[in-house]
């Protein structure tokens, strides 16, 4: 019976460990406006295990919740820049930051300082 009860105990404990899987992070993202952050957590929350992805306009971070076993913040990273948003890890290429509205153009000083007020 103590075997029963041993085996039992540690097949309740392995599961419940392996169900922890999900993976909280938070990345710098570039953007500027309203439009961006919608931009950038639609691109986050696109890529395969990402299950939530909060954007501060304010601070710039990116806050996510996604499962290690599925994705990387790497792929993260690689997702957004292909909607024309820089992070730490990764620049847009020119060709993806051509396609932000020009009110999101957040490498143009002009357009940082009108999104100040």
């Amino acid at each position: 019976m103590k075997k029963v009860i041993t085996v039992l105990v540690l097949l309740i404990t392995t599961i419940t460990f392996a169900q922890n899987k999900n993976e909280r992070a938070s990345m710098e993202v570039d953007g500027v406006c309203l439009m961006c952050k919608d931009r950038i957590e639609k691109a986050a929350i696109r890529t395969k295990g990402v299950k939530s992805a909060i954007w501060n306009v304010d601070t710039h971070e990116l806050k996510l919740i996604y499962d290690a076993r599925k994705t990387n913040l790497d792929s993260i990273s690689e997702k957004i820049a292909s909607v024309g948003h820089d992070t730490k890890k990764l620049k847009a290429s020119d060709e993806a930051y051509a396609t932000v509205h020009p009110c999101c153009k957040y490498r143009d000083d002009e357009v940082q300082e009108d999104h100040k007020n």
